[in-house]
């Protein structure tokens, strides 16, 4: 897998999948079921759901993994 498409992540997935849930109810544990390696299956389905891009998604998920809470 290559760099660009693997997440970056600055806390361990479980708080990152619960920061995650407080900042956007609508997503559920299945919604957020991701291993290490399977980036893009979560990058895909989070993108279809939000109706964002990966690069959008995979931006959220790594800034609030850095605490900086990029919310929106």
């Amino acid at each position: 897998m290559t760099k660009e498409n693997s997440l970056q992540l600055m806390a361990p997935w479980a708080e990152v999948k619960e920061r995650i849930k407080e900042t956007n109810i609508e997503l559920t544990d299945e919604d957020l079921d991701y291993s290490p390696g399977n980036e893009n299956d979560l990058l895909e389905h989070l993108s279809e759901k939000l109706n964002r891009s990966r690069d959008e998604i995979k931006a959220w998920i790594e800034s609030i993994s850095s605490n900086k809470g990029q919310a929106s």
